[in-house]
């Protein structure tokens, strides 16, 4: 990697390290959380979901910011805001405050992938897109990695409070790094008023061919987030009867198979593409095979539990591979909304459906010992898996009305 391909990669890499440990701690927290402020599966759920509507209602106004100011401008402020929401959740005492603070800290994250995105699109060529963006989410596998065992190791010496105040430290010195270390480019972005660009933003979701991928992606983006940030935890302590240690170990398992798919199927992606393969049919592919290992989690013994989720990791990643071939489809004018117009889809339903299934959850007893019930995960997890089979249904009749 060249000096200044170093420079724009690793203070996004850093960035979006950062928003995925944000995204995913709750699911080792979960128990601390429920135990200190006193809240449900149903509560719980709506906390953790948080982040992701005050991410989604965000990524609208992002891409114009994005195509018209540049990703290292916008990612710098917002990083800030993430970090007082980190102080907020770190100093809450009740359910509002913990939800303020998480709203605050999901909106500051907001730009992290999409910032990246966008400066990618600037920085490098096309060809290498799906490669580069792989890295750029093997990144975030990273950060999912030290929100699970690393938090563990680090509740030992602290509690969750303390782990929140450290992340606000952290967020305020990555801002830092994007805004000195990456190199300014005008190149891509677009010095239309922002009546015009609202114009572009009419564009990207008029147009057939976005929605013919776009319930898919969005689905098999949900399943991943809403499943692997909360209630896999919880999973493997009440469906495996893991201890802390156990759920913490099993968490850090999928981190890895996640950084593993976004390395593996984005280098593979760029590879195909080069060979003359679609890169959308690489997409739908890999997510194809990714609702087969969903099913199989709901109807396969628990011994085989560890390798389906580590699949379940590995897999799940190919719903971004969707990013870029959506990106291919505009102008590079537009690369920021096209981006931001996914992620508005995918985080608002991955808020329903996060929530969704603690309150699927919830119509079942809760156990003497707070452990929720098996069947409350099965039907959460079925109807994750029926939309994205919904999804991919629809994919394949409208491309062939389409053709």
């Amino acid at each position: 990697m060249t000096g200044i391909a170093a420079r724009v990669f690793l203070p996004f890499a850093a960035g979006y390290f950062i928003s995925y440990l944000f995204r995913v701690v709750n699911a080792v927290i979960a128990s601390d959380l429920a135990g200190d402020i006193g809240i449900g599966p149903s509560a719980l759920g709506l906390l953790t979901a948080t982040y992701f509507i005050s991410f989604a209602s965000f990524q609208v106004p992002l891409g114009l910011l994005l195509d018209r100011f540049g990703p290292r401008r916008v990612e710098a402020v917002l990083l800030i805001f993430a970090g007082i929401g980190a102080v907020l959740f770190a100093r809450a005492e009740s359910l509002a405050g913990l939800i303020v603070g998480r709203a605050l800290i999901g909106f500051g994250v907001s730009s992290c992938l999409m910032a990246a995105f966008k400066a990618y699109t600037i920085w490098f060529d096309r060809q290498h897109w799906p490669m580069i963006n792989g890295f750029q989410m093997a990144s975030g596998g990273l950060g999912a990695l030290a929100a699970t065992y690393p938090v563990e190791v680090l509740l030992g010496f602290t509690d969750w409070r303390g782990v929140f105040m450290l992340l606000a430290g952290m967020t305020w010195a990555i801002a830092v790094l994007v805004f000195v270390v990456v190199p300014e480019r005008r190149d891509g972005l677009s010095p239309e008023p922002i009546a015009r660009q609202w114009q572009g933003v009419r564009q990207v979701f008029a147009d057939r061919g976005f929605w013919r991928s776009a319930p898919l992606t969005t689905m098999s983006q949900t399943a991943l987030l809403a499943i692997q940030g909360l209630w896999a935890g919880p999973w493997f302590r009440d469906v495996v009867g893991l201890d802390r240690e156990g759920v913490a170990a099993s968490l850090f398992g999928i981190a890895v198979a996640m950084i593993c798919g976004w390395l593996v199927l984005g280098t593979l992606a760029g590879r195909l593409v080069q060979r003359g393969y679609d890169l959308m049919l690489v997409a739908v592919a890999g997510m194809a095979v990714f609702i087969v290992v969903q099913l199989l989690l709901l109807v396969c013994p628990v011994s085989w539990a560890l390798p389906l989720w580590l699949a379940f990791g590995f897999f799940g990643t190919s719903g971004i591979i969707a990013y870029p071939a959506l990106s291919q489809m505009f102008p590079l004018q537009l690369s920021g909304r096209v981006s931001t117009a996914i992620n508005l889809l995918v985080f608002v339903t991955a808020f329903i459906g996060q929530w969704l299934i603690g309150v699927i959850i919830a119509f079942w007893p809760v156990g003497a010992d707070g452990r929720y019930a098996v069947p409350g995960y099965r039907t959460g997890f079925l109807l994750m898996a029926g939309l994205q089979i919904l999804g991919l249904v629809w994919y394949v009749v409208s491309s062939r009305r389409a053709r």
